[in-house]
């Protein structure tokens, strides 16, 4: 960061929070409004609808840059510095520019690398995985929620405890008894590929102004993140992750082991008319009370812009944005996160998750992320193929709870 954006950052912070309260407020009155038309007339007025939807999207917009000028504020002044260049990064440009692959041979010889030539791919520098992996992070919320572990296996395998173990009362001298022992399960996620291709021209990789690094994790990390949030969600578990929404879901205290638990909101496609929000406040005691410290909401902006025109008893909204850049805005106390892969709201849709999504939901990274250059396939382009393993799937079923739009 330079001494101007240093000096700069905090009045930029202070006027996008003014902003964003000044919108909420703005919000908060049209929305008051149209309830009280609907109260009188039994439907609000078609240009306080209006009102108040070109506000939610402002709403929208504001948060947003709040939370863009937190990214600056977040950087650190070394990040901007030169830095020693490693030798694999040094192979690594050469690769990459050249198609010169005799350097990265030598330094994956000497580590005992295998399947690592130039049929399989050769592994990216740290450089270039760390720069990949903080796209992914910064796009996907269930990357920032989830647990997430590495590993060199093609199937990641954790026991799971079903039962717990029997405990038993006894005296100072007293016989013990043999008590039951937990049931345990094991649990496997398989690991599957996820790849995507970037082309440039020998120009651009010939221009030693160009950043190879910068240049190829923009051209991929945000196909692998939509990709990637997509398979976290509703993903069926065949060569990829099981999402959280491909598992049974059953209606909450009648589920079984692998079955997650849901509350209906009562209504089929939404919510009920009256008192909308005490199904919203079910859902958050339906996980137990050590998942609930640690709970946040999961829904698209579409379902938040509803839930956000909620007010509880005391008539204040159950929805408050963050002045805090960088933190999440809260509903019902409780941190809300926006992902677009949950589903909008419709008839026996699970469109609002609630819970611990870290101890529910385990995400698996392969290490390495491995890059083909094929200069032959389609020319005058090089072909960059990129590919990186990537598994996920439920490891705690009682950790997280949805909100069903249906009857029952």
């Amino acid at each position: 960061m330079t001494n101007l954006e240093q000096k700069i950052a905090p009045s930029n912070m202070k006027a996008a929070q003014n902003e964003l309260m000044g919108v909420f407020n703005a919000f908060q009155e049209a929305n008051d409004a149209r309830l009280a038309e609907i109260e009188k007339k039994v439907v609000a007025d078609i240009l306080l609808e209006e009102k108040v939807d070109r506000l939610d999207k402002a709403l929208n917009h504001a948060q947003a840059s709040l939370d863009k000028i937190a990214l600056i504020n977040a950087r650190s002044p070394a990040a901007t510095e030169a830095k020693s260049v490693s030798e694999h990064k040094q192979a690594w440009s050469q690769y990459m520019r050249r198609g010169d692959d005799a350097a990265l041979n030598r330094i994956e010889a000497k580590s005992l690398s295998v399947g690592v030539n130039s049929d399989g791919g050769y592994v990216a520098p740290p450089e270039v995985q760390a720069t990949i992996d903080r796209i992914l992070f910064a796009i996907s919320p269930m990357r920032r929620l989830a647990s997430v572990r590495p590993t060199s296996a093609a199937v990641f395998k954790k026991p799971m405890s079903i039962s717990t173990a029997q405990a038993g009362w006894v005296a100072e001298s007293g016989a013990r008894t043999t008590t039951n022992t937990p049931s345990l399960d094991l649990v496997s996620f398989p690991i599957g590929e996820l790849y995507a291709s970037a082309a440039a021209t020998q120009t651009i990789l010939d221009d030693a102004l160009v950043d190879m690094d910068s240049w190829l994790a923009g051209e991929i990390a945000q196909s692998f993140a939509i990709a990637e949030g997509t398979a976290f969600i509703s993903g069926d578990g065949v060569n990829k992750p099981k999402g959280i929404l491909a598992y049974t879901i059953a209606a909450e205290g009648s589920q079984t082991y692998g079955q997650m638990g849901y509350v209906a909101t009562g209504v089929a496609g939404g919510f009920a008319a009256s008192n909308p929000i005490d199904k919203l406040v079910d859902l958050t005691y339906a996980p137990r009370t050590p998942y609930r410290a640690n709970a946040s909401f999961m829904m698209n902006r579409r379902t938040l812009g509803q839930v956000r025109k909620f007010k509880d008893t005391t008539g204040q909204y159950i929805w408050q944005p963050s002045l805090v850049a960088g933190q999440p805005t809260t509903l019902l106390g409780f941190p809300v996160y926006e992902c677009e892969d949950m589903p909008d709201i419709a008839a026996s849709s699970h469109s609002i998750a609630f819970g611990d999504f870290e101890k529910s939901y385990l995400i698996v990274d392969r290490t390495d992320l491995r890059v083909l250059r094929d200069p032959y396939s389609n020319k005058p382009f090089v072909i960059f193929y990129v590919t990186k393993r990537v598994g996920g799937g439920v490891q705690d079923y009682d950790a997280l709870k949805f909100l069903k739009f249906a009857v029952s």
